[in-house]
Parts: structure tokens; sequence; C-alpha cells
């Protein structure tokens, strides 16, 4: 329960919200390497993770795995144009350690949407939020170096640096598993 008030923060939640939240998240356990959606498919649910990593990735036109996310401890693992959409994703998320997960159907979500004012202002809030975080992400790929996005990564979201394998590490940054390799090394050394 404390992860769930610590995502579904707002200041118009009131203490019974709480109570219908919490009762359309079911808490499951996902094995390392499971897979929580697949290219294909049409989300039907969202996760909350208590505890663990997961990855989101597709492939690009050439067939290369490109690592497009990270969630951690406390946040979302959404397909958000799937689930929303409600089109076949081009995404897969996978677990990329042992995970402690909430899960929530799309239709449970929609019907607290309904009965709860305070979650229409939360997911614009969240919404939001991501929309920024996208395109603060976008932007750092073109004008900032490397380096720079392999420093402010371990700094801001240390568990990726601690959880995940490096060659995902590197396709997330848009380098290969040779320059992240280098960056680390000078990194080491200074």
């Amino acid at each position: 329960m404390e992860t769930l008030k610590y995502v579904y923060q707002h200041p118009l939640f009131e203490t019974k919200d709480f109570t219908l939240i919490s009762d359309v998240h079911e808490k499951i356990q996902c094995p390392k390497g499971e897979l929580l959606l697949q290219k294909g498919q049409v989300a039907n649910e969202y996760y909350i993770i208590e505890s663990g990593l997961t990855r989101s990735y597709l492939y690009d036109y050439e067939g290369n795995e490109i690592t497009i996310d990270f969630k951690g401890d406390k946040e979302i693992a959404i397909e958000v144009a799937s689930i929303f959409q409600r089109v076949p994703t081009q995404e897969y998320i996978q677990c990329l350690t042992d995970c402690t997960l909430w899960k929530v159907k799309f239709d449970d979500f929609q019907e607290l949407f309904h009965q709860i004012p305070a979650m229409r202002e939360w997911g614009r809030a969240w919404m939001a939020f991501e929309l920024y975080l996208s395109k603060k992400r976008a932007t750092e790929m073109i004008t900032e170096p490397a380096t720079k996005r392999y420093l402010q990564l371990m700094q801001e979201r240390p568990q990726i640096i601690q959880q995940a394998p490096l060659k995902y590490i590197a396709t997330y940054l848009g380098i290969t598993d040779t320059s992240l390799s280098r960056i680390r090394k000078e990194i080491a050394h200074t």
C-alpha cells in the first residue's frame, strides 16, 4: 500500500479514495526475464513497480534491439500509446530483475477515473510529467554528449546503473557497448 500511496500522490485524493484504488491493484511476482508486453499485443494493463527493474525495448529497422526506457522502484511500467489508443504495440516490456508489481487492468483504471474525480487530475499531472521527461530525454540525446548523459543517468537513476546490463544501458544512451566501456573507464580514472 505504501508504494501505491507514493505513486498516486495528488492533493485532491482523500483517504477513502485509496481503498478504491488499492482494490483494483493486484500484487504479482514476476521473475527476471518475463515479458509483461510483446509487440503486436494491445496493452490491457499497466504495472506499478514495488521492487525491481523493467525495460521497454523495440527493434529498429535493421533488427537491432534498442532499449527505450527503464522503470524501477515506485515507477509505472506502461505503454501509453497502446493502452490509451487501444492499438497494437511495437514495444516489449521485460522484467530485468525479479519484480514485485501491482497490476492494474485498463477497464479498472477507467472505472477509477469515473469514480474518483481526483484520479483524473492525478492522471493529467502524471501524463504531463511523463511528457516532460520524454521531451527532456529526446533533447538530451541530440544536445548532450554521451558521457554527460551517462553521468546524469548515474546521478538521477542509480538503480539502472546498478541493475541493468551494460548492453541495455548502451542502447538506451544511443551508443555502442564499446563506447560505454570507454566512458566508464574515463570516469573511473577521474
